[in-house]
């Protein structure tokens, strides 16, 4: 054994032995992403724990106080929590801070018996906790240390012992559960753990803090999924939700009858929940109702799975929340979403897959604030970049047009250092339109990627076949143009009196400009149909859509319309996203028209 002996630890020392920890992990995380296995085998529990570990890293800040460097820790890894093991993970880290008592050090018996405690607190969290798991491992191995508390006063030789007895729990978990036992492997939580001690053993025994040059190079990866073998429920939903009197037991049995897989930890202030459910719009709109929702992820694991096992093309299509295309089409095309974000004061949810636009059409009058919306970030292009360049040989992204949101240079952005990183071909395409507009594009893109069609052809034609888009749009009122402060409360309290139903274009710069303003909404359709009989006349179009806040009667009538004008049915009529919606209220009618 090393001759240093440690009797005491303080803040500093205790943060850069998590550090190491969280290195470790980033290290085997493919390895333990490939050993996945349970509760499904989805091969992401390595870039969950690894999500967590680099949460502490950028997040924590180590204090000499070792009370004050514990709860940072477990704030910060709380925050970036992911999947059961990091939620658990970071559960159990929530323990240990709220054990300890205020005090600058540390000794090996106070060490153990905090660790001890914190057991607790990660079973706590999980509605059916199974052992031969993570959980296992952490209760054998803190058990060991409160043991040999009153045996051994040096931490480098009280971790060593209690590692060795982690390992051979870690071995026993293969044991325990068939699933294990059939693919021969450990649990990959369990072995996230283990390599965790690794690295905070590695800290003690030597002595040595990582660079940042190092910690820089840690990033979570995206790996390849295994399959979705006996898979009760469609989506992987996470949250994370603030508050100042958090009620856990609330919160557990509201969300308890949504699905399985469920884990809900943190304090009263701040708390993680995890779950697989059918519905995450519904289980959103509940959660908004205890706490503000700060943070949330939700997966597909059909689509995932389908684009490991079976995918459609060699070129993936991306796309955000904007282009309204029904989920048959989504599907059957395998075209990737970025969602947009909808704001309700502190509270958001991500477009369509939250919140669904029926949901909004209910809230945006009544919710005490009236919604904003945002695009998607950096990290969630990154993310959805990275994960796709494991499993496609390029990428055509299509977005909202960069006139009206900041969605195509944050994608743009994250494809960037994607391609410098997997060497993958990926274009970003501004498509100069939204909702049907940009729907019709992606639709056009993926069925002439079934018509074997190749990347360089389609991103060729995607300029020429948005200049072949007519984009009009008919509205009811003014009133939410005003609140979300597209139009000014002096035009609007103008247009309000004149009862104006103004109709807008959007152009082929991608900018919205006022077409006419009819005073009724009979004649603002009239006026679209007139637009487009002049436009469409003697030309042969591809196809159209017809997109609607709440308004199917209308959006009925322009099929109607425009089946009599070309002998076409429309390719589909779709609800509008609520992060559009958010911007031009309830009532409105887009009809999108693209040329041949």
């Amino acid at each position: 054994m090393n001759e240093v002996k440690i009797n005491e630890i303080n803040g500093k020392q205790l943060y850069h032995s998590f550090i190491s920890g969280a290195h470790k992990i980033f290290e085997n995380q493919s390895y333990i992403n490939k050993i996945n296995v349970f509760p499904v085998a989805d091969a992401d529990t390595g870039t969950n724990l690894a999500s967590t570990m680099r949460s502490i890293i950028d997040i924590s800040v180590p204090s000499e106080n070792l009370k004050v460097s514990a709860d940072s820790i477990a704030d910060a890894a709380l925050t970036g929590a992911r999947g059961n093991s990091g939620i658990i993970f970071a559960q159990f880290l929530y323990g240990f801070s709220n054990e300890l008592k205020a005090k600058e050090t540390i000794t090996v018996e106070d060490f153990a018996e905090s660790m001890k405690n914190a057991v607790k607190y990660a079973y706590e969290a999980i509605a059916n906790p199974v052992e031969g798991t993570i959980i296992s491992v952490i209760k054998d191995w803190a058990e060991h240390l409160y043991i040999l508390k009153d045996k051994m006063d040096d931490f480098i030789r009280l971790l060593f012992a209690a590692f060795e007895t982690a390992s051979q729990s870690l071995k026993e978990t293969a044991k325990q559960m068939e699933k294990l036992r059939n693919k021969h492997v450990v649990d990959a939580g369990a072995k996230g753990f283990v390599v965790f001690l690794e690295g905070m053993l590695e800290f003690f025994k030597t002595g040595k803090t990582l660079s940042a040059d190092i910690l820089e190079n840690d990033q979570v990866i995206e790996e390849e999924i295994i399959s979705h073998e006996n898979l009760t429920f469609r989506y992987c939903t996470e949250a994370l939700i603030s508050g100042d009197n958090l009620d856990k037991e609330k919160i557990r049995s509201t969300i308890e009858g949504y699905g399985d897989s469920m884990v809900v930890a943190g304090s009263n202030k701040k708390m993680r929940i995890h779950i697989h459910t059918d519905t995450p719009w519904t289980l959103f709109v509940e959660l908004g109702k205890l706490g503000n929702i700060a943070a949330q992820k939700v997966d597909d694991m059909v689509m995932q799975n389908e684009v490991v096992s079976n995918a459609r093309f060699k070129t993936a299509l991306l796309t955000d929340s904007s282009c309204d295309l029904p989920e048959e089409l989504i599907e059957k095309y395998q075209i990737q979403i970025v969602p947009l974000n909808i704001h309700f004061g502190k509270s958001f949810y991500l477009d369509t897959v939250t919140m669904q636009p029926e949901q909004f059409y209910k809230m945006i009058d009544t919710a005490p604030h009236y919604p904003s919306t945002s695009q998607p970030s950096y990290k969630d292009f990154y993310n959805k970049y990275n994960y796709l360049s494991t499993h496609y040989e390029s990428i055509i992204a299509i977005h909202i047009s960069n006139k009206l949101s900041g969605t195509w240079q944050n994608s743009l952005n994250a494809a960037n250092k994607v391609i410098k990183h997997h060497h993958k071909k990926i274009d970003v395409v501004n498509s100069n339109k939204l909702s049907g507009g940009l729907g019709l594009m992606l639709l056009r893109a993926a069925r002439a990627l079934e018509k074997g069609m190749s990347h360089d052809e389609i991103v060729a034609q995607l300029p020429k076949w948005s200049e072949h888009t007519r984009m009009l749009v008919s509205s009811k009122t003014l009133k939410y143009l005003i609140k979300s402060g597209r139009v000014s409360n002096t035009r609007g309290f103008i247009g309000t009196l004149l009862n104006l139903k103004p109709v807008i274009e959007v152009n082929n710069r991608g900018e919205t400009e006022t077409y006419g303003k009819p005073f009724s909404e009979k004649k603002s359709m009239k006026m679209i149909m007139d637009r487009l009989k002049k436009d469409l006349s003697g030309k042969k179009i591809w196809g159209y859509a017809i997109t609607h806040a709440n308004n199917p009667e209308t959006a009925q009538w322009y099929a109607g319309q425009i089946e009599e004008l070309t002998g076409k049915k429309p390719e589909y009529i779709k609800a509008a996203s609520p992060a559009l919606v958010a911007n031009v209220g309830i009532g409105v009618v887009a009809v999108s028209v693209m040329l041949d």
